[in-house]
C-alpha cells in the first residue's frame, strides 16, 4: 500500500485494480486534462494516473472519499436526506458548480451519483467523463451535445433542440438533484424515456407539501424558464459585514439560509438521530479508516471518527457540548454547522 500526501490529507493508494477507475485511454483523455486543472473543494482532485500499455488502459488515483451520495441514500429506507443535511450538500454543489463554471467547463451530468462525500462530509463533484470545456475566446455558453442521465436532463435536450445553454443545463440537473435528495423521488418520470423526455418538455410537476415554502420555492427558482427578455441585469448580494460568510455572495441564499426550517428557539441536538453519517456507511469489501490509519502508523485502533472529523462521543456528550457551543453561534453559523454533522 502506497500513500500519497494531497493537500495536506493522506490518501490511499490500492493498486488492486478492482478498487480504482479502469478508462479507455481515448475517453479517459479529456476527463484527465480537465481534472489536471481544478483545484477546489467540493471538486474531486486527481492524484495519479497509471497506464497499462500492454492492455491500453489507465487507472484514475483519486483523493479519498468515504462514499457516494446515491450509495448513502439507497442505504436508509427513505432514500432521501433530512432537510438540513441536504442543504448542506447543495450549498456545497452550488459552491463546485460555480467553480466549474468560471473555468468554462459544463459538467452536463449533475446527480447524485456523481457525487461523492468525505468522511468529514465535505461534497466532491467527481466523473467529467461527458463534462465539456467551452473555448476560452466563447461568447456564451452554447453547447451541442448531452450525454446526461435522462431523468436529470432539461427540457430543451428533452425536446431535441441543437444547441442549448450549458450552464442551465448544470443549474437544472441540480435542481433535480435537490428534489431527489429531499423527497426521494423524481420530479419527472415515464414508463420509458420518450415518455420521460414528454413530461420533462412540458415541465409539468409537483413538490410535496412536506418541502415546505422555503426548499418549494428554491426548487422552482432552478427550473424557472423566463418567457421575456430580461430588462436589468442581477445584482449579487453582497456578502454580510457581519458574518462575512461568502455563502451570501450567491442569489440562492435567502432560500438557503431558511432552508433548514428551523427557528432560534428550537434545540436543534434534539434531531441529531435523524442525520445520516458517513461514519456509519461502508462500501463493501472497504477498510474502515480507523484500521486504515491504524495499521499505517502501527498503533492500536484509533477512536471512532465522526461525520466532521472529531471523535466520537456518546449521544449524551454530544447534546451537552453543541448546547454550549449553539449559545454562542449566530444562527448564520447554525446554519454551516448543521450542513453535514454538527461540530463537536
Amino acid at each position: 500500500m502506497n500513500t500519497v500526501k494531497v493537500l495536506r490529507s493522506v490518501v490511499c493508494v490500492s493498486c488492486r485494480r478492482r478498487s480504482l477507475a479502469v478508462l479507455p485511454l481515448v475517453s479517459g483523455d479529456i476527463e484527465i486534462q480537465l481534472l489536471r486543472r481544478l483545484r477546489h473543494r467540493n471538486v474531486i482532485q486527481l492524484v495519479d494516473v497509471l497506464y497499462n500499455e500492454e492492455k491500453q488502459k489507465m487507472y484514475m488515483v483519486m483523493e479519498y472519499c468515504v462514499c457516494g451520495m446515491q450509495e448513502m441514500l439507497d442505504s436508509v429506507p427513505e432514500k432521501r436526506f433530512p432537510i438540513f443535511q441536504a442543504h448542506g450538500y447543495f450549498c456545497q454543489l452550488v459552491d463546485g458548480l460555480e467553480y466549474l463554471h468560471s473555468q468554462g467547463i459544463v459538467h452536463k451530468d449533475i446527480k447524485p451519483g456523481n457525487l461523492l462525500l468525505t468522511t468529514d462530509g465535505t461534497l466532491k463533484i467527481s466523473d467529467l467523463g461527458v463534462a465539456e470545456a467551452l473555448h476560452p475566446f466563447a461568447e456564451g455558453d452554447t453547447c451541442r451535445t448531452s450525454q446526461g442521465s435522462p431523468a436529470f436532463q432539461p427540457p430543451e435536450i428533452a425536446n431535441g433542440l441543437d444547441t442549448f445553454s450549458g450552464f442551465k443545463v448544470d443549474i437544472w440537473s441540480a435542481g433535480v438533484t435537490l428534489y431527489n435528495i429531499t423527497t426521494g423521488l423524481y420530479p419527472f418520470e415515464g414508463d420509458n424515456i420518450y415518455k420521460l423526455f414528454e413530461n420533462i418538455g412540458k415541465g409539468d410537476y409537483s413538490i410535496p407539501e412536506e418541502c415546505g415554502p422555503l426548499l418549494s420555492d428554491l426548487l422552482r427558482g432552478n427550473w424557472f424558464r423566463k418567457k421575456h427578455p430580461q430588462m436589468d441585469p442581477l445584482i449579487p448580494i453582497p456578502p454580510s459585514s457581519e458574518t462575512k460568510d461568502r455563502w451570501r455572495s450567491l442569489t440562492v441564499v435567502p432560500y438557503l439560509e431558511d432552508l433548514h426550517g428551523y427557528s432560534e428557539d428550537e434545540d436543534l441536538c434534539d434531531l441529531e438521530d435523524e442525520i445520516i453519517y458517513t461514519q456509519d456507511f461502508t462500501v463493501p469489501g472497504q477498510v474502515p479508516e480507523e484500521d486504515m490509519f491504524a495499521q499505517m502508523q502501527g498503533t492500536g485502533p484509533t477512536k471512532q471518527l465522526c461525520m466532521n472529523g472529531t471523535e466520537n462521543q456518546v449521544k449524551s456528550e454530544r447534546r451537552v457540548s453543541s448546547a454550549s457551543q449553539r449559545k454562542t453561534s449566530t444562527s448564520g453559523g447554525k446554519v454551516r454547522k448543521l450542513s453535514a454533522c454538527k461540530q463537536q
